[in-house]
């Protein structure tokens, strides 16, 4: 309730209450607004609702030897150094749609899947922990009394909770999540190294395949009967998608789609001949867009040509150039460990091996991949405008030489979840 427009019958149409006069209707709308107020948590905006069961993938982040820079600091400046943590690990956590539901200290208490869900929260806090990680590892020195960067453990376990409002007065919580789940996931905090990421299995069922993990084995965890499988999350296996880690197990025969395919295959033979071809598939998820994706590139394996593929996903819908990045990153076979130095130097052998100029591209392309420009090549004095020009031009440019050297075939999966740059750039 709460609307303004109600109508001149005798009962509000949206809750039934009785409107006797145009007095009774003011102070009808007064009433709900008051209680829409009360309902209402002022730190997270959402209303508070009757307790429910759900799913939740539940994330503990741990500030390691924070009791030993407490003691080297002073209390002002141990606030700044909170707050310098608190806001990286927030900023990602954000980005991935999770919910701080709690700061504990030098604890964080993150659910990904309230109070909304979506099918891949598992993997999104997985994600969320592994930019945690680098987020606070590449914090500047938050204090000179301290002789190295901070460093952070976390847990995640995925279960069911019950979720709504605890405790009494003004100690009630909105959001409070009761079960074992959040209890197994500050353990598992517990047993990680610093600066690790530790799962349990059920979260590990939800993503394997997507991210690289090893296992040390069943741990006894305290307060749980039984030991639990563990494993500690290395590094995203570059795999983006559930279908791809499906197809890697093997798939079962494609039935029907005779039209779809004759179609596909029809426009690949046009681009042979040297006709660009551009196809959409469109439809409902889990339709099959990607199988018949996957019966054009398993018809054209053998043949000589270049692939581009690329996938849209929703958690970087607001990163420019997403899609196009993740490609070159793996072109270029960067890896988390190499340095800014050793990325540049695979970045100028690629460019090379196609007669750029490395005066002109070097600086794009280096501000694209977030790279550092090195000194003997020209600063990019240009407007924000102009740069994506720039950069479009030049990724346009590469795709050309790609084209004029074998058929190429582009491929963009989920475009619903494309980020703006991208599309204009595939425009």
């Amino acid at each position: 309730c709460g609307s303004e427009n109600l109508p001149q019958a005798k009962f509000c149409s949206e809750c039934g209450t009785s409107i006797k006069n145009q007095v009774s209707k003011t102070t009808h709308i007064i009433q709900q607004k008051e209680k829409e107020q009360q309902l209402t948590s002022p730190v997270s905006g959402i209303k508070s609702l009757e307790s429910e069961r759900r799913q939740l993938t539940v994330m503990f982040c741990d500030l390691v030897g924070s009791t030993a820079i407490a003691e080297r600091l002073d209390p002002e400046d141990l606030h700044k150094v909170m707050n310098s943590y608190q806001e990286a690990c927030a900023e990602v956590i954000s980005n991935l749609e999770g919910l701080v539901a709690k700061y504990l200290g030098d604890g964080i208490l993150v659910y990904f899947g309230y109070p909304k869900a979506h099918e891949d929260d598992a993997q999104r806090a997985v994600r969320a922990g592994l930019g945690i990680v680098q987020a606070v590892r590449g914090l500047p020195l938050p204090h000179k009394q301290l002789k190295q960067n901070l460093e952070i453990r976390i847990g995640i376990h995925t279960g069911l909770v019950m979720v709504g409002e605890l405790g009494v007065g003004n100690t009630r919580e909105s959001m409070g999540i009761v079960g074992e789940t959040p209890n197994i996931a500050a353990r598992l905090q517990g047993l990680a190294e610093p600066n690790t990421v530790v799962i349990s299995k059920a979260t590990h069922q939800l993503i394997e395949g997507l991210f690289i993990c090893k296992s040390p084995g069943s741990q006894t965890i305290k307060g749980i009967s039984q030991p639990m499988q563990v494993y500690q999350v290395l590094q995203e296996s570059g795999v983006q998608s559930r279908f791809e880690v499906a197809l890697s197990k093997g798939l079962t025969p494609l039935v029907g789609r005779v039209q779809e395919v004759d179609l596909l295959l029809e426009r690949w033979d046009r681009v042979k001949e040297g006709e660009g071809q551009i196809v959409l598939l469109s439809g409902e998820a889990g339709i099959g867009k990607s199988r018949l994706v996957q019966v054009l590139k398993e018809h054209v394996e053998g043949e000589s040509h270049t692939r581009i593929e690329s996938r849209c996903l929703p958690f970087y819908q607001n990163s420019a150039l997403y899609p196009v990045i993740y490609h070159l990153q793996r072109l270029l076979e960067f890896r988390s460990e190499d340095s800014p130095q050793e990325k540049l130097i695979k970045l100028e052998k690629t460019l090379k091996r196609y007669d750029f100029s490395l005066q002109e591209l070097i600086p794009l392309f280096a501000s694209l991949l977030s790279l550092p420009i090195p000194d003997h090549y020209p600063p990019l004095n240009l407007t924000p405008q102009r740069l994506k020009q720039k950069t479009f031009e030049a990724l346009l440019e590469w795709l050309l030489k790609e084209a004029d050297q074998n058929p190429v075939l582009r491929i963009v999966e989920d475009l619903h979840w494309v980020d703006p740059s991208t599309l204009e750039y595939l425009g």
